[in-house]
């Protein structure tokens, strides 16, 4: 039996705003319409949303959320229209602070409008960075409160992303002096010694994803700044032996291709005033075969430790495309299946 549509009416206050919201050519409702199977018509400052009622309420909130960001000077584009769409489908309920009239009228911003997981978040120079799953809110709380943090789980889900921006934050509030991000030199069966170019031509493209993100948190001018001045510093792992890291905010990406006397001696570098966040993908191990993996070995040894945090991500909390989601549940199946 085939779903009965229904058709649900929602006004916005700022006629520029919802102009800001449908996007370039309206590109931003044409992705809600395909990733929700709805139609929606913009008129005047009215938006009329046709489709099946959950999918309906679904383009409804993700609507009301991007809006709302808009209303708090946040960036609206096409990554975070696929994050509403998200959040709409999979976080938010029916009891969701969200209106559910079926015609809603939009207006002014308040605190708790801006966002489900309420004041979880991270301040940046470019932008303030909210959660966008349940587990991503509490990876950021846990990295607020926990001197050792350990977030595991699959490629998209926002481990090193949040990870940076918890450190900027902490660094430009003055809680810490420095922010150390590491990388072990070892991905997908490469290696340094075959790579053009010295040495840190040979290690930059091992840590470009930490490079990516402090320019979205950062105006480019300043990473360059703090990088020269020490203030940031980006290395391969092996530069961290014989070091006490103090009054740092320190992040190991790539955890999963440590072996353990490498995870060990990272580990046993914190000093006073510092945190650590350890972030890893079990599934994407490229150490020689037989080698057995540092994190691995470290989720076994320090679980039930209290005053380490670990937080599990799951192929629910990938916040890239979609089809990365369902990429890594599908591969995860596969595994499951074989072995």
């Amino acid at each position: 039996m085939s779903k009965v549509n229904i058709t649900q009416q929602i006004e916005f206050k700022d006629n520029h705003l919802l102009l800001e919201l449908a996007g370039p050519q309206d590109k931003h409702i044409l992705r809600i319409e395909q990733r929700l199977a709805v139609s929606i018509a913009l008129r005047g400052n009215h938006v009329a949303i046709t489709g099946a009622e959950q999918e309906v309420g679904y383009a409804r909130k993700a609507l009301t959320y991007l809006y709302q960001r808009l209303q708090h000077h946040q960036r609206v584009d096409m990554d975070e229209v696929d994050s509403a769409i998200h959040l709409a489908s999979r976080t938010f309920t029916s009891n969701s602070i969200y209106p559910v009239d079926e015609n809603s009228v939009v207006g002014e911003p308040t605190h708790t409008d801006a966002h489900p997981y309420g004041d979880v978040s991270i301040q940046t120079k470019r932008r303030i960075v909210f959660p966008r799953t349940q587990r991503q809110s509490n990876y950021i709380q846990a990295m607020q409160k926990y001197d050792m943090v350990f977030g595991i789980g699959p490629a998209g889900t926002g481990k090193t992303y949040l990870a940076v921006g918890v450190g900027i934050s902490l660094l430009l509030t003055g809680k810490v002096d420095k922010i150390i991000l590491s990388r072990p030199a070892v991905e997908a069966g490469e290696h340094l010694g075959f790579l053009p170019g010295d040495m840190r031509e040979k290690v930059d493209p091992y840590l470009r994803p930490l490079y990516d993100a402090l320019n979205d948190m950062l105006p480019p001018e300043q990473v360059v700044k703090m990088i020269a001045s020490g203030e940031i510093e980006i290395a391969p792992l092996a530069f961290m032996r014989g070091r006490t890291l103090a009054n740092a905010f320190v992040i190991l990406d790539e955890a999963q291709n440590t072996t353990p006397m490498q995870m060990k001696m990272f580990l046993t570098r914190l000093g006073s005033n510092a945190r650590m966040v350890i972030n890893g993908d079990l599934t994407q191990i490229d150490l020689p075969r037989g080698t057995s993996s540092g994190l691995q070995e470290a989720m076994r040894i320090l679980n039930g430790i209290d005053d380490i945090d670990f937080t599990l991500f799951t192929d629910e909390d990938v916040v890239r495309h979609p089809l990365v989601s369902k990429i890594v549940k599908a591969y995860d199946l596969d595994l499951n299946k074989n072995g």
